[in-house]
């Protein structure tokens, strides 16, 4: 089956090559399509283990040598892979279209080594770490490669704080700048593409909904996802599938 012959492939091209604003919301399963392991899909060790163990700051608390341990297995995973057909054809499409904004809920930076620019990274990302208490930065890679050195107090930074990933936790709220971009991006867009997600992740799932957006509205993915009502079509296939296809 052709990519053009999903229901819907060829509306959607038309609304594209019309629109003047476009606002892209983007999930795992984009990065799936590339390989990367989902969230809880990294390594046997991590199997037995609780993601409030892993990813939360009681859990970072607790143990951060272990949650360190497990983001650089996250980190290696991401090294491993490239992105997509779909994360190259959202960069081609913001080249053609005035406003155009994705906001993913994704931390592997897969867009930005595709090319896309104009990016909102609601969850954080896996190029840095911050500092506990001062909100000082330095490159992700700095610290594991402390750690893999036995460099002294490899996560102590001199204001007393501790490094940590710059990943937004469970029990942690979403960067308020960065949210209020994303909802200022979903009012302007004419259509807003849902890509790989699942819808369940809140308050990013809400961005796609008619309480933000007066876009015409157009979720990408294989399966049936919690957001399926309140869009204005589904399209069934995979991203990489269809959206090459938009591309002009």
């Amino acid at each position: 089956m052709s990519p053009r012959d999903f229901p819907g492939v060829d509306d959607l091209a038309r609304r594209l090559a019309a629109a003047r604003s476009v606002c892209v919301l983007t999930g795992s399963g984009i990065s799936a399509e590339s390989g990367l392991p989902t969230f809880r899909g990294v390594g046997g060790l991590w199997r037995d283990r609780r993601v409030e163990d892993l990813a939360s700051p009681r859990g970072f608390a607790r143990d951060p040598q272990l949650v360190w341990t497990w983001y650089g297995e996250r980190r290696r995973a991401h090294r491993s892979v490239k992105p997509s057909a779909a994360h190259v054809a959202l960069a081609a499409l913001e080249r053609s279209i005035p406003d155009f904004t994705v906001v993913t809920q994704n931390v592997d930076s897969l867009h930005l080594v595709a090319g896309s620019r104009n990016v909102l990274e609601l969850h954080g990302k896996m190029r840095e770490a911050k500092c506990t208490e001062c909100d000082a930065r330095r490159p992700l890679d700095d610290v594991l490669d402390d750690l893999a050195t036995s460099a002294p107090e490899p996560l102590a930074h001199v204001c007393g704080g501790l490094w940590r990933p710059d990943i937004v936790w469970f029990g942690e709220a979403l960067p308020p700048d960065v949210l209020e971009a994303a909802i200022d991006a979903a009012r302007r867009a004419d259509v807003m593409l849902v890509v790989g997600t699942s819808g369940l992740v809140q308050p990013a799932a809400s961005l796609a909904t008619k309480r933000y957006t007066g876009a015409y509205v157009v979720e990408i993915n294989p399966e049936e996802t919690a957001l399926t009502a309140h869009v204005d079509r589904s399209i069934r296939a995979r991203a990489s599938d269809v959206l090459p296809e938009l591309v002009v």
